[in-house]
């Protein structure tokens, strides 16, 4: 059979996810998780229940966190939040308690708009299935 244009575009998303998820667990990740600085967000692993932590960029708007997840669903740390919503934030070097949500119906592409370009970037550029996460701060 011959390959249409819809199957070869899906293809193409796939190898780029692929790469990506590659690059940024094996190269940015571990350099961005020791930056003091950098916001991480802790999940507990689903099986292991070990801590996971993901660099990521998002605003802090009051007592919540917003961030838009790259791969939706797909991501690990928003499996990890299905799971188990109770979370920790770092933001400019505190930790803080959370309850994580996944809002569908919030439009990722305007949440983006609103929050900081340079953490962002990453999500603007390689995102192919945007997904909102919110964060109840608790202290």
């Amino acid at each position: 059979g011959v390959i249409g244009t819809n199957e070869r575009s899906l293809m193409a998303n796939d190898i780029r996810d692929r790469i990506t998820n590659i690059f940024q667990k094996r190269v940015a990740n571990p350099l961005m998780r020791r930056l003091p600085i950098q916001t991480l967000l802790e999940t507990k692993g689903r099986k292991s229940g070990e801590p996971r932590r993901t660099p990521l960029g998002g605003s802090r708007v009051g007592d919540q966190f917003w961030f838009v997840s790259e791969f939706g669903e797909k991501s690990q740390y928003v499996k990890n939040i299905q799971a188990n919503p109770a979370v920790r934030v770092r933001l400019n070097g505190r930790w803080h308690n959370g309850t994580a949500h996944v809002v569908p119906d919030d439009d990722p592409h305007e949440r983006l708009r609103s929050l900081p370009q340079f953490n962002s970037f990453g999500v603007r550029t390689f995102g192919t299935n945007l997904l909102t996460v919110r964060v109840d701060l608790t202290d």
